[in-house]
């Protein structure tokens, strides 16, 4: 079965970050495709949801979408109705006062969200209710919102996750 990894950048990110270039290694290594489109040119997040939905995908058995701070917004709201199977996501943006989805619902069987405990752009309180709330595994890590500091980390659990999707499919 063929996995394709849908990384989402965050707002002021590109699509080949530091972040991304580790997971993608990652997912490589592990046989799945990765895809890493650029939503620089679109700053409303909402706007990256409807690019997102209507882009062509490579041909692929199973979806894992990957999101960090706007992109975990992007990715789990465009989850819905994508036949996704897992959702990674780090620092994700929820429940931001400008956003159009106040209460995102992840449209997967599972979900990983993955925070810092400095992390002073998106409140970790934001990332521990949504777990919460959608009964998704969480980490709190060491770190601020960009993770770098503990991407190694990020990495494993990225690893673990994702064996764990591509097994049960």
């Amino acid at each position: 079965m063929q996995t394709l990894v849908l990384f989402a950048h965050g707002k002021e990110s590109g699509p080949w970050g530091s972040k991304i270039k580790h997971l993608a290694a990652i997912a490589e290594r592990l046989g799945a495709q990765v895809l890493s489109p650029d939503y620089g040119d679109l700053p409303d997040p909402d706007a990256r949801v409807a690019r997102l939905r209507a882009m062509p995908l490579p041909a692929h058995d199973r979806l894992v979408l990957v999101g960090s701070s706007m992109g975990g917004y992007v990715s789990t709201v465009a989850s819905q109705g994508m036949a996704a199977r897992g959702l990674f996501l780090m620092a994700p943006a929820f429940y931001m006062p400008s956003y159009a989805v106040q209460d995102p619902v992840p449209g997967t069987p599972e979900t990983c969200v993955v925070f810092g405990w400095r992390d002073a752009v998106i409140p970790v309180a934001h990332g521990i209710r949504f777990a919460q709330v959608h009964s998704a595994e969480l980490h709190v890590l060491d770190g601020d919102h960009r993770l770098n500091s503990v991407l190694p980390e990020v990495g494993v659990l990225f690893e673990g996750f994702l064996r764990r999707v591509m097994a049960a499919a």
